[in-house]
């Protein structure tokens, strides 16, 4: 969207790019960000639903700062110490006047000027009292983008539908890809030979498994499918395994009762001269 002008409700803190969405969100000089490619979830629109829902996760879990706290963050340029109080400058370099100054909202900003001249030193001291009293009118979080609050309350809902789960990358279809199957590619070692279909799965810690179904044995339909088949049933072996290494392993237990006085029997046996 151009500049100054947010983002339709949908789209907050979504950017649309060539492979899919990003997210960006800031919260309090944190940022929060995430890419969902439509290769990982089959397409734009699971990829846009995926990116909507992680976004308003975010919104809800990591609200902003309020408004006062971000008011009283000094500026670079802040020469008082104290936010919102900065004097005014005659001629010749004299300070004329302390102002605190606060902007409450779109239509109400409150100012107040203490001249030197008519209340001497103090005048910044009454400019930073004055100061305090405008920022206690100032209540609620800072307002980033008109669906922030929406989102929150939950009076914003997603598009129902299911939500597929994300592709691990060695089901993501590459784009060099000949065959439209991850890890299934046509090779051909020369230009006489008549070439096979490959399957190929890789494991981390493990390698990769590999097995190629020639057309001249098969004929490149049926050896195209089984190539299909064994990457099927590669991959189903690989979540198989990586599941079972996600299983908790059983603790060891320790000798029952009855193994007790035989244990000591043997013990005695070998010399020691513990009782049972």
């Amino acid at each position: 969207m151009p500049r100054g002008i947010p983002n339709p409700a949908a789209m907050y803190g979504i950017a649309p790019r060539p492979w899919g969405f990003e997210v960006s969100l800031v919260r309090n000089g944190t940022r929060y960000y995430r890419q969902f490619g439509k290769a990982s979830y089959g397409g734009l629109e699971q990829a846009l639903l995926q990116a909507q829902d992680w976004r308003d996760e975010v919104v809800r879990s990591v609200p902003p700062v309020a408004r006062r706290t971000r008011a009283e963050k000094l500026r670079a340029n802040n020469t008082t110490g104290v936010s919102g109080v900065f004097c005014q400058v005659a001629s010749g370099g004299r300070v004329r006047a302390w102002v605190a100054k606060t902007y409450i909202g779109q239509d109400e900003i409150l100012r107040t000027d203490f001249p030197v001249d008519a209340v001497g030193s103090g005048a910044l001291a009454l400019a930073i009292e004055e100061r305090e009293k405008q920022l206690a009118r100032m209540s609620g979080l800072a307002r980033l983008h008109p669906a922030e609050e929406a989102i929150r309350q939950g009076l914003t809902m997603q598009p129902p539908g299911p939500r597929v789960t994300k592709r691990s990358k060695s089901e993501i279809t590459r784009c060099t890809n000949s065959s439209g199957v991850s890890g299934v590619q046509f090779k051909m070692p020369n230009t006489g030979h008549p070439g096979y279909w490959l399957a190929t799965t890789f494991t981390a810690g493990k390698g990769s498994v590999c097995k190629a179904f020639s057309v001249k044995e098969h004929g490149h339909d049926m050896a195209k499918s089984l190539a299909i088949a064994e990457r099927a049933r590669q991959l189903e072996q690989k979540f198989k395994d990586a599941e079972e290494r996600q299983q908790p392993q059983p603790q060891a237990q320790a000798p029952s009762q009855a193994l007790l006085p035989e244990l000591s029997f043997q013990h005695r046996a070998g010399g020691q001269t513990a009782r049972p």
